[in-house]
Parts: C-alpha cells; structure tokens; sequence
C-alpha cells in the first residue's frame, strides 16, 4: 500500500476528518488528536498493511508507522485540511478530555516541539561537528567559513522563540503571525539593548525586570497560551467588520509589554529552577540518576510520554548550553539495536529475521519504534535484556557526566551533538550497552518462531514443537456467529473488508440480530459502539465480528453487548444483540464480515460455500 492510499484509509478508520482535532507526526507516528474515539475503528486500523501498532497513550491515538511516517503525513494534505494552519479545531467530546494532566502536557508539549526536532537535530550535529573541528585544530573562530557555518548551526536555538511561536499558535488555536510578531519583539536588537546596558526600564511607571529571550523556552510558550484567550475575548468584543485589523491590534499593544513585565520574568525564573533542579538531582548521584533513566527510556516510548522531556532537554540547552538527561537516554537506543541484531542471528523464522534486521538498521540510525513493537517487546525476552544493558551504558555515561549540546535523535549520524566534556564515556556507554544486550539476548534467548515447513509425506516424521508466540498454530473450525446469508468476503462493500487487509474469512447478510460465540475463548476487544466484537480462541485465533458498514456511526445505539472485554466465552454463548430493523432505517447496510484476524499464524483459511446457515454450523475451516 502506497502512502496516498494509507493516509486515506487512516482517516477514514479514525471516524474521518470530522473526528480528528490535530495530527501531527513524530519519528515513526501519526499522532492524532480525536474528538471522539467511539468513532475510531481499532481493529481495521491496526489490521492495515503499513501500520505497525496503535497506541492510546498521554490522550492521543498514535498510529505507528515506521520510517516513511513524514511521507504518509504529507499525503494528509491534498486530501483533508489537517495540515492546514487556519483549520479551526473541533470541541472534544467529554470522553477526551478525561485524559490525565500528564497525558494533556505530552499532548501539549510534542505538537510543539515535534515539527522542530529534525531542524533541530541537523543544526545539533553541524554545531557538534564544528566543535570538534575546533578542537582538532583544523579551523579558528576568526575564520569567515567558520563564521558562516557557526550561523547556520546556531539560528534555530537563537531564533527558537519564533519557531516556538509558530507552532505554539498552531496548537493553541491562534494567530500565526500576531503570535510570531510578539516572539520577535522579545528578540528584537532594542530589546537586546536595554537588558545589556543594565539600566532600569518602566512602561508607564510600571518596572520592567530585562530578562534575554534568546534561546528561551517557556516565555513565549506561555505568552502564545494566554494571547490565545484574549484572542477569543476580543473577538467576541469586534464586529467581524474591523476584527482582521482591531484583535491583532489590541493582541500586539496588550501581549508585548504583558510578556515583558511578568510572564517572560516569571517563565525565565522558572526556566532556571526547573533546570537547576533537575540537574543538582542529578548531581547527587548522576550514576544512579542516568543509569534509571537509561533502562526507563524506552519504557517511556512505548507510551509515547518520551516527548514530556523535550522540555526539559531543550531548557537544559538554553540554560546551560548542554544536557545530562539528553545524553543518559542514549544507550536505551543502542542497546536496543543489539536485540534486534541478536534476534536476527538467532530466529530461524525468515520473517522475523528479515523485520529484526530491517529494524536493526534503523535502530541505529535512531528510529526504534519498529523494532520495539515489532520484535524485542513481542518476543519479550529481548526487550527486557535491553532494558538491563541500557541501564548499564547509563551508568557509565553518568560516571562521564556526559552531554548533549543540541536536540536530536540518538544514534551514529547525531554523535557530534554530544561532543565536549565525557564524550568519550558517552562513546563508551553506548557500545557497552549494545554489546551487554547483544550478548543477553543471544544467551537468555527467546520463544522462536517455527519457520514454515513443507507437509510432509510421512506424518510421522513430523516432530511436535513447543507453542511460540507467532508458531504455525493447529487448525480449528469457526462456527457461524449469527443465522444468516453467508456471501464472500470480496462481495462487501467495503474495500478495507473486501480487499482481505483486515484478515481472511466471510460476511454475513442476518436475518436475525444475535451474534453468538463462534469458538470457547476470550473477548481480545470491545467497543463502547457495540458495532464490533474481537475474540481470540483458546487455541490462538484471533476473530473480528463487525456487524454492518459504517455503524460505528450509530454510536451504541440499537445494539446491546453481554459480555466485557476479558470474559472467558464458550461456543453458543450471546455476545451481542441488535436491532436489524432499526438500523436498516438509519441508513446503514448489516453485512457482517467474520475475519481472522490473524491469518498468517495458519497454512490455510478455508470458507465453505455459501449458502444459508444457522448460527453453529461450521463456516471457516483453519488448517
């Protein structure tokens, strides 16, 4: 599946443009803000080719992509107006604003922070790579070329108010250019001037305590945030008439001496103290400090609440010129790579060995999502090895006090950025922990995936093999989950359902509203819509019953769901009741599509004629 074509199937399984208050996308993920994740079909997202996971986490849907994730982000544009910066945002439901004050702070902070980290990690390494350059002897500060490559790897962090502002504004709903303006004020020369002349500065006879904005973070953060509401106050208070000219009029003459006379101060005072904090925290015992944060790293990522510490790291950076933080998550990256590669050496399933070593690739150029979801934390074994190694490398890096001195990805194109004092350890560190985890995971091992073998003529020769996680597993039979037509899946119409992404099986016309339990198992998923069921058998099948197109518009209404997510189900059992008529009138078509979900884990999936059955009669024969 191409990107065009993945983008237009994400949106429409995340309920549509209409259900999407803000996307923006990180190294490997679509992070999608949703109005309503009733309207969010979980299972035929997840199922898509293309799509590694998705994770709900720090209030946000987060569709993992993987590598090409700015490609498919960018195909969002010719086909909605998510990435349009005067797109007004919707009002959440209640159901998504019950995220915790955490998840509301990485929500907040990676949409501001998440479209500068490439810029900042490609001006990080050409600052880290003129240092060492410096310190070679090969250039001096007095040279032009140095002092025009100087300029290009240092404008971003002078400058950063304004990119902040730009993308400050976008997430609190306000004016770009009012916002970029009041950012610029804050830098301008005079103002530089008066804070370097010492003297003492009033505004009408109110005192002015100069702080520098250069480089500074949560000033303008802040100040966007609060012009964000006076925005919304006046133009209430304006005929739309004059209110293009008298809001920004009003936002300039009102937020610019505001921002100067006490929220820049009390941000700057914050900025420092915060830093100061976490940096005499650190100091106290920066072994244990980086070697916890080290193993806790890609914990962190897994729930995507990793980017709640860009703001400290960048407010490291502009206090101090460098971070501690930033560096000690450094070998969580590479002990990860050292898993992947073990897994690669290791499995005997050509699958895996081909994902774990694509992964691997990646992992070292920085990008561990695919690896993580895909490899080490499936196989489980691997990803705790990682842990362990990380934490050592930590250590290590924290014995260095090593640093980072600009934003950036870890990984083998970011290691200038970490270039000065404990760079050396910092090297160290990082090896440590790729070879620590590299060994573990080839020592401890892992449940192995049974590569596919050739049927073999003489049955006994067929040795039995222990059950892993993603084995050829036995063959059931799926019964028919609700009396009915039976028709080919490729009849429905619904391309995500006919086309087989979701998984392989048949649909169903009902003639009568009850879906029964087609296997003994669990239920693997539910849904507040009632439109859906997921299961999983005893021996492994994973099944999705979805009853009708597009239902999950109905929100919950006409249908009735007996069982909750994790109760043990037997074959026969009701699991859900629904209205036939009732929806017919709605509008919606109750084709009923019964997939496995997980057809790959079988040599074969095999459906029987259609024709009229009755709920228990075999319809998919799984071998």
């Amino acid at each position: 599946m191409n990107s065009k074509q993945l983008a237009e199937q994400i949106l429409r399984h995340v309920g549509g443009e209409g259900n999407v208050n803000t996307l923006v996308h990180c190294a490997t993920r679509l992070r999608f803000k949703i109005v309503d994740i009733k309207q969010v079909d979980l299972p035929a997202l997840e199922a898509l080719e293309g799509v590694i996971t998705v994770v709900q986490a720090a209030g946000q849907l987060q569709v993992v992509i993987g590598n090409r994730v700015a490609e498919v982000y960018r195909e969002f544009g010719p086909i909605s107006t998510l990435l349009n910066d005067s797109r007004e945002q919707k009002e959440e439901s209640p159901q998504s604003e019950q995220g915790t004050l955490l998840g509301r702070l990485v929500d907040v902070v990676s949409s501001i922070f998440t479209p500068l980290l490439g810029a900042m990690a490609a001006a990080g390494v050409l600052k880290g790579a003129l240092a060492i350059v410096l310190a070679l002897g090969w250039m001096n500060t007095k040279q032009t070329e140095y002092i025009i490559l100087h300029a290009a790897s240092d404008s971003l962090f002078y400058f950063l108010p304004l990119l902040l502002a730009i993308t400050s504004a976008r997430k609190f709903g306000t004016n770009v250019f009012v916002a970029v303006s009041l950012a610029g004020a804050l830098v301008y020369p005079s103002i530089l001037t008066l804070f370097e002349s010492g003297r003492e500065v009033s505004f009408w006879g109110i005192p002015v305590v100069m702080m520098k904005y250069t480089a500074s973070v949560l000033p303008i953060i802040f100040s966007v945030w609060v012009m964000s509401y006076l925005e919304r106050f006046l133009n209430r208070c304006f005929h739309e008439s004059v209110r293009t000219i008298l809001t920004p009029f009003f936002l300039l003459l009102i937020m610019v001496p505001l921002t100067l006379i006490s929220i820049g101060p009390v941000s700057i005072t914050l900025s420092e103290f915060i830093a100061h904090l976490f940096v005499s925290i650190y100091h106290v015992n920066p072994i244990i400090a980086s070697a916890l944060f080290a193993a806790l790293w890609q914990v962190f990522v897994i729930f995507g609440v990793h980017w709640g510490f860009a703001t400290l790291f960048i407010n490291d950076l502009s206090v101090f010129g460098r971070s501690y933080l930033k560096a000690a998550c450094a070998p969580a990256v590479f002990s990860q790579s050292g898993a992947l590669l073990a897994v690669m050496l290791r499995t005997r399933d050509p699958k895996m060995k081909a994902l774990a070593g694509s992964s691997f690739i990646a992992s070292v150029f920085g990008i561990t999502e695919p690896g993580v979801y895909g490899v080490t934390l499936k196989l489980k074994k691997p990803f705790i090895c990682a842990v362990i190694a990380a934490a050592f490398g930590g250590a290590v890096v924290g014995y260095a006090q090593s640093s980072a001195i600009s934003m950036g990805m870890p990984s083998l194109l970011t290691m200038p950025i970490f270039y000065g004092d404990g760079f050396m350890g910092f090297v160290i560190g990082c090896v440590l922990a790729f070879v620590i985890s590299l060994i573990l995971t080839l020592v401890v091992g892992f449940t192995d995936i049974a590569p596919e073998q050739p049927a073999s003529d003489n049955a006994t020769s067929a040795q039995p093999q222990a059950a892993p996680a993603r084995m050829m597993l036995a063959g059931e039979s799926i019964a028919m989950p609700l009396k009915g037509e039976l028709i080919a899946l490729e009849e429905v119409d619904d391309k995500i359902f006919s086309s087989g992404v979701v998984g392989q099986g048949v649909a169903v016309i009902p003639s009568e509203g009850r879906v029964y339990a087609p296997v003994d198992g669990e239920v693997a998923h539910t849904f507040d819509s009632g439109h859906a069921i997921g299961l999983r058998s005893t021996s492994g099948a994973e099944i999705l019953i979805h009853i009708g197109i597009d239902t999950v518009q109905l929100q919950g209404e006409h249908f009735t769901v007996h069982v909750a997510e994790g109760d043990i189900i037997h074959s026969g059992q009701l699991l859900i009741e629904f209205d036939i008529e009732a929806i017919q009138r709605a509008g919606y078509q109750l084709v009923t599509p019964v997939v496995i979900t997980n057809p790959d884990a079988y040599r074969g999936v095999e459906t029987l004629p259609h024709q009229q059955q009755q709920p228990g009669e075999t319809i998919i024969m799984l071998t």
